[in-house]
This record gives structure tokens, C-alpha cells and sequence, in this order.
């Protein structure tokens, strides 16, 4: 597990408290947060990688703070406990899905066979959340918030913000059925390749993601978030440049764009999505030899 009960109340008491809404965002993705072992380091990575700034909001007895683009908080930011990693938890990004009723949520996990692994909770007067794994025991969180006319429905291409969400899954088509019935995504296309199968999913009309069963080589299921760039090769060397790693990448999809998967300095792994420049194209179409007719 991530973060004790307290620490995660206090988080979302941090976030909620600046007026962030997830009202009327059932079954969406609102937030994200890392959870890392150097605040400072992490700080410095997303920095220089996304130009993300840090605006602190720690409490007296925790340390947070948000990743900011400009004016607009993009995600949440908090130390590893070290309860937490004697328990085995890892650096990692966790995203938080809006729902209507945080203790249905719960009970529903429960019964189609996950765990919950923080309780519902109240930060009160503003929120109420639980942590949870699925049935294959990829971690997220559900929240449900106080709701705003005010609230602003972010893009999912926006720059410096989260445009895609990749369940890398023991067995995919069960756990696609899973989220449906835990939050009524709703099917979109299937792309079969080298892998197999990989499952688009959508929310309100809107395609956010794809489910797919992961490889062998990937120990366990696990939620991974792209980030949107603009340069892929570009940001893939500030990856580099700043201690991190990049896993595989740049390979091209299906829209036209192209994706790198990464690990941060502390581990954490994360994924950019963007566009190929032109001088990078014409460089590869010069390096690679012709295809055979």
C-alpha cells in the first residue's frame, strides 16, 4: 500500500481545499498523485522533464505539494511513508476516479473481488475517498467530492496534462468487465497485435484508455498514465538527461503519435505521448534501410 489511511485523508484535504471539483465525474479520472521516497528529487525531474512547477501545501505533520502548469495544479505530490515501504509499497503514480457514492464503490470492488485497501474516508465538509485494488490487484483510488458550476472539464490532449490510461492486466478481457461493471466504461474498438489484444475503453463518449493483458516480463498489474508532450524524441533525451530511464519508446500509435515508457530517478514508472518532429522522421528515414518489396 502507498500511504497510510491519515496520510491519504490529508492529501485530499490539501488537493480539495484549493478548489479542485469532481463533482459530476463518474467513472472519469480527476486526479493524480505521486508517491515517492525524495519530494526534492521528484521536484526536480517532473521539472525539468514536463516544466511542471511545485507549489508546497505540506501540513504540519505531512509534506505535499502540487505540480502546477502554469496556474493549474496537474497532480499531487507526497512522501513514502516509511511504514509504508517496510509493508513493500514503491514509488508510484495513483489515479483517482470520480464517483457518485464512494461507499457503493467500495462494496462493489469487494464484491466482483478486489480489496479495498483504505476504508471510505471523510476529509470532512470536502471529500470522501477510498483506495482500492481490482481483482488482479492494480491499485487506484475512488473520490467523490463537493460539487461546482465552476468546474472546468479538462482535455484530455491538453499539454503538461494526462491524455491517456493504460491498464497493464493479468488477464484483460476479465478485468475490462470488471471497470465496466464498477464504473460503466463502455467497450470501444479492439486492436490485435504482436501483444494481443489491447481494448480501447471510453466514459461519456469519450475514449480515455485502453486495457490490455500485460506481458510476462511485467511482474505485476499495474495503472500506467501518459503525460502529454510535445517533442517525444526531445522530451524522451530530458527524460534521460535527468536521471531517468526510458523503458521503450518512442514507438509509434495508431493516431499518429508516438510513446515513450519511463521510470523517474525514484522508480516510479510514467509514460510521455506526443508528436515526432520533422527532422526527426527524415534523420530515421535516411538510418533505416528500405523495406523489400
Amino acid at each position: 500500500m502507498s500511504c497510510s489511511a491519515a496520510e491519504m485523508l490529508r492529501c485530499k484535504s490539501c488537493w480539495l481545499r484549493t478548489g479542485n471539483d469532481v463533482g459530476d465525474t463518474h467513472g472519469r479520472f480527476v486526479w493524480y498523485e505521486l508517491m515517492t521516497t525524495d519530494l526534492e528529487a521528484a521536484k526536480a525531474f517532473y521539472r525539468g522533464v514536463m516544466g511542471w512547477g511545485a507549489r508546497d501545501a505540506s501540513m504540519r505533520d505531512l509534506a505535499y505539494a502540487f505540480f502546477t502548469a502554469g496556474e493549474t495544479e496537474v497532480g499531487g505530490l507526497t512522501k513514502l511513508s516509511e511504514g509504508a515501504r517496510t509493508m513493500g509499497a514503491a514509488p508510484r503514480w495513483i489515479g483517482y476516479v470520480g464517483v457518485d457514492d464512494v461507499d457503493a464503490g467500495a462494496a462493489a470492488v469487494k464484491r466482483q473481488g478486489g480489496s479495498v485497501l483504505v476504508p471510505p474516508t471523510n476529509t470532512p465538509g470536502i471529500s470522501r475517498f477510498a483506495v482500492v485494488a481490482d481483482s488482479q490487484m492494480a491499485i487506484l483510488a475512488l473520490i467523490k467530492g463537493r460539487e461546482s458550476s465552476q468546474r472546468q472539464v479538462v482535455a484530455l490532449r491538453a499539454p503538461g496534462r494526462v491524455g491517456w490510461h493504460e491498464l497493464f492486466a493479468a488477464d484483460g478481457e476479465k478485468a475490462f468487465s470488471f471497470y465496466r461493471a464498477l464504473f460503466g466504461w463502455q467497450k470501444g474498438i479492439v486492436d490485435t497485435g504482436a501483444r494481443g489484444a489491447y481494448q480501447l475503453f471510453s466514459v461519456g463518449g469519450q475514449t480515455i484508455g485502453g486495457v490490455m493483458t500485460k506481458p510476462a516480463t511485467v511482474p505485476d498489474p499495474f495503472w500506467l498514465y501518459y503525460f502529454n508532450v510535445g517533442d517525444i524524441d526531445a522530451a524522451a533525451d530530458r527524460v534521460k538527461a535527468e536521471g531517468g530511464t526510458i523503458l521503450t519508446g518512442p514507438i509509434e500509435v495508431p493516431d499518429g503519435g508516438w510513446i515513450v515508457q519511463c521510470t523517474d530517478p525514484q522508480d516510479a514508472i510514467f509514460a510521455l505521448v506526443g508528436r515526432r518532429s520533422y527532422r526527426a522522421v527524415r534523420f530515421l528515414e535516411r538510418v533505416m534501410p528500405p523495406s523489400a518489396n
